[in-house]
């Protein structure tokens, strides 16, 4: 069986990266996880530990990053994320993908650090759009909202790093650009060389 490939998502926020990534796991693909990251930000309502994210104390935090336990980390808003390296390279290792919802920072660590990771980026229609998805989602106060817009036009200026694009301005369709990235992915020849190794030995057992 072929290794898993490893994706990156990035987006500004309120571009609907979460909400995409999740209809997408709602596809109950055996063979596509979504890596649950390590944080030292407060728990949201309605969120897990163990199932949005790793919630930890900064202490805890820094000491597994000093251990070189991350395969990615980065401080966003002044809060810490962070990838955990042993349990990508597991499903990896099993013919599982493994969906990594970070910025460009962290993106950009994995580019240095996996071969053969797919970089996605997910862009608005619009800044005007985005300002209305971040006040409509009402998680965030006024002043963490006014922030997120003045860092939204640096994060989408690293859209240029990434290996495909996604315009999430019908929900929809892009819905189906990230089935169609992961589907292509599993059709080149590497993957369908591992994959279907005994049917193309018979193939060729006598030519």
């Amino acid at each position: 069986m072929a290794k898993g490939t490893l994706y990156t998502i990035s987006a500004p926020s309120g571009a609907g990266k979460t909400s995409l990534v999740n209809a997408l796991l709602k596809d109950a693909d055996p063979l596509l996880c979504v890596s649950v990251s390590h944080t030292t930000r407060a728990r949201r309502p309605g969120e897990e530990d163990g199932v949005n994210y790793h919630f930890v104390s900064k202490e805890a935090f820094l000491a597994m990053r000093d251990d070189n336990a991350f395969l990615e980390s980065a401080e966003v808003f002044g809060n810490f994320y962070g990838t955990s390296r042993d349990w990508v390279q597991q499903q990896l290792d099993q013919g599982i993908d493994v969906i990594l919802e970070i910025d460009w920072q962290g993106a950009e660590q994995v580019r240095d650090r996996i071969s053969g990771q797919k970089s996605i980026f997910i862009l608005p229609p619009s800044l005007e759009s985005l300002l209305e998805r971040l006040t409509n989602r009402a998680q965030d106060d006024d002043e963490t909202i006014a922030r997120r817009m003045r860092q939204a036009r640096d994060e989408i200026s690293h859209y240029s790093e990434a290996d495909y694009l996604v315009i999430n301005e019908d929900f929809e369709r892009a819905l189906d650009d990230l089935r169609a990235i992961v589907r292509a992915s599993r059709l080149e020849r590497r993957q369908q060389h591992e994959n279907n190794a005994a049917l193309l030995r018979a193939l060729l057992e006598n030519a």
